[in-house]
């Protein structure tokens, strides 16, 4: 009898329950439309690389444009960008998740805010869908690029990157992308849902506005922003002013100099770019802005967790970006100098030093400098890249790579 008791209460309370969740259900629901109806300008930046650096440019250039704006970038670390450009990490209590979106729509809202950017945080293309569609519902949509990353949830080719990507364009709004190479999806894409799709491309002048940056910014990330900011009314003068005065991501490709034992290290951070071209990228804008080294030295981190990964690099390694060293840390190094060593790369070019401490790191690169090198850190900033990173980090001086704007009319 008492069991018969327990299964008919729970019978009765089913219903009950249900219905309790079907109303929270519908009142979220109504809650987040009315929240995405008080944000006029609602920018969803996805893409494989830069989306926080690009996220953070446009939010400067209409702040700068006094439109009042708030940002989100999710990144090497995810923060929330007030108004008037300070931030504060995003509290996640748990794996992170779409409901993460939803809060921060909210939240905006609440501030009265003209405008939101919004770094898409999803990868499975579903996800990516669902957060566009249903989440943001973005007045102006943007993808970065396209590049041989996450191929597991989005692959197998960077053709099928890009179509997972084009996921977030939105419907009767406007698109930008940096993307040449595979821009064929979101151009489709773009037509289908009647969206104007604007494919970018960095000029002279965006070439030298790079060099107004405290760090080294992609003269493509700053013709993007500024398409979409011109596109909202701000002219490029005065974007670029508020570009140039804001806090760049942790992520972003930063240099050090460190002067030591009569020897001059140039360290760059490009930890964050960790697929083959965008690592390409990252290590050409090195050498463009420090060329005046004795050698160059490719420092590679790699994570235990992926196998494909360090066989990718190895091969990237051996054909795509010469160098005099290449020093491995990290985990699954013997793989990444196996498949170099395979690939044509001569072995003693290569110096395996695994799980070494920073420390090690660091007298290692010392004693392959002859006076002065400019030492590049690619692959991953997770684990001993970030401890490395800092390292170097914390014995050298920051480089600004700015111009002087009095003479540049700016």
């Amino acid at each position: 009898m008492g069991n018969d008791y327990v299964t008919g209460s729970s019978l009765l309370i089913l219903p009950i329950l249900l219905g309790f969740l079907v109303a929270a259900g519908t009142f979220e629901r109504r809650r987040h439309r009315q929240a995405l109806a008080r944000i006029p300008i609602r920018v969803h930046v996805n893409g494989t690389r830069g989306k926080s650096s690009v996220t953070r440019l446009i939010a400067a250039g209409l702040r700068a444009g006094g439109i009042r704006t708030v940002a989100k970038t999710t990144g090497s670390a995810a923060r929330f960008i007030w108004e008037d450009g300070n931030e504060t990490p995003v509290t996640r209590h748990g794996p992170p998740s779409v409901r993460e979106q939803i809060r921060i729509v909210i939240r905006a809202a609440q501030r009265d805010v003209q405008a939101l950017v919004l770094e898409c945080m999803a990868v499975r293309p579903e996800y990516q869908w669902f957060t566009e569609h249903s989440v943001v519902k973005a007045t102006h949509g943007v993808i970065t690029n396209a590049r041989e990353d996450h191929l597991d949830e989005m692959g197998p080719t960077v053709v099928d990157v890009a179509w997972a990507l084009s996921n977030t364009i939105p419907v009767k709004a406007k698109a930008f992308t940096a993307e040449r190479k595979v821009a064929d999806p979101f151009r489709q894409t773009a037509e289908i849902r009647g969206t104007t799709l604007t494919i970018t491309e960095p000029s002279e002048e965006d070439v030298e506005a790079a060099r107004g940056f405290s760090y080294l910014e992609h003269p493509e990330n700053i013709a993007l922003a500024l398409a979409v900011c011109g596109s909202l009314g701000v002219t490029r003068e005065v974007a670029l002013g508020g570009m140039w005065g804001a806090r760049p991501d942790i992520g972003a490709l930063q240099a050090w100099e460190i002067a030591f034992f009569e020897k001059r290290i140039i360290f760059v951070n490009a930890l964050a770019a960790n697929d083959p071209e965008s690592t390409f990228m990252a290590c050409e804008r090195a050498r463009r802005s420090v060329p005046d080294t004795q050698k160059t030295i490719v420092l590679f981190n790699n994570r235990g967790d992926r196998l494909s990964r360090a066989q990718q690099f190895g091969k990237f390694l051996a054909t795509s970006w010469p160098s005099d060293h290449y020093v491995l840390i990290g985990q699954l190094t013997k793989a990444v100098e196996d498949e170099a060593i395979r690939m044509g790369l001569d072995s003693e070019r290569v110096v395996n030093l695994g799980d070494a401490s920073p420390a090690e790191v660091f007298e290692k690169i010392l004693a392959l400098t002859p006076s002065t090198a400019l030492v590049v850190a690619v692959g991953n900033i997770v684990g001993l890249g970030e401890e490395v990173a800092t390292y170097f980090q914390n014995r050298g001086k920051a480089l600004g790579t700015g111009v002087d704007r009095s003479r540049s009319g700016h």
